[in-house]
C-alpha cells in the first residue's frame, strides 16, 4: 500500500513539471459560433483574460497558440506567422488559398519575394533566399535560385533549369 501511495505521488510530480503551463497557451475565441473569414476572432490565455483583442486580424489561422500562431494581417490580405505577443515573426507562404502545410516539421515563409523555411516554433531555421521552393519530403526540399512562373488559369507551375536539393539546415546536396 505504501508504495503505491510513494508511486502515485511520485507519477503525479513528474507528470506535473512535464505538462505545459497552461498560461503559455492562447486560446482562440470568435464572435457568434462560426468561425469562418470575416468573422472577428482574438486570442484569450487561460486565465480568460484577451490578450490578442478580437479584430485585430482579418482571420486566425490557428486555434491554440502555444509559441506561434499564423493569422491573415488586416490591410494586407497576408497571412502572417506572430508570437503570444501578437509581434510579427515572418510572412508565411500562402499555398492552396491558406498558410503552408507544415512537412517534416517545415513550412516555407516570404520575405522580400524570396522563400525560406521556419518550423512550428515560429523559429526561421532557413532564410529566406530562394526564388522557388518546395516543401521538404523527409531530409531534402527541391529548390531553385532562378525560376519563372507560369500561370495557367487559377493554377501556376514553377520552372527552372537549376533546380537542387538542400537539408533541413539550408546546405546544397545536388
Amino acid at each position: 500500500m505504501q508504495t503505491k501511495l510513494i508511486f502515485g505521488i511520485v507519477f503525479i510530480m513528474v507528470f506535473s513539471s512535464c505538462q505545459l503551463n497552461q498560461n503559455d497557451l492562447l486560446i482562440k475565441f470568435c464572435q457568434g459560433e462560426i468561425d469562418e473569414h470575416g468573422v472577428p476572432c482574438g486570442y484569450l490565455n487561460s486565465k480568460g483574460d484577451t490578450l490578442i483583442p478580437m479584430g485585430m486580424y482579418s482571420y486566425c489561422y490557428t486555434d491554440t497558440i502555444r509559441t506561434m500562431g499564423m493569422v491573415i494581417e488586416k490591410g494586407t490580405g497576408k497571412i502572417i506567422g506572430i508570437d503570444q505577443h501578437a509581434q510579427k515573426l515572418f510572412e508565411v507562404f500562402n499555398y492552396d488559398n491558406g498558410p503552408d502545410y507544415v512537412r517534416s516539421g517545415l513550412f516555407r515563409i516570404k520575405k522580400n519575394g524570396k522563400i525560406g523555411y521556419a518550423n512550428e516554433q515560429g523559429e526561421i531555421i532557413i532564410e529566406p533566399r530562394f526564388e522557388c521552393a518546395y516543401p521538404f519530403k523527409g531530409k531534402f526540399a527541391r529548390v531553385s535560385d532562378n525560376c519563372s512562373t507560369i500561370t495557367n488559369g487559377e493554377h501556376s507551375v514553377w520552372v527552372s533549369n537549376s533546380w537542387y536539393q538542400i537539408t533541413k539546415n539550408g546546405m546544397r546536396v545536388n
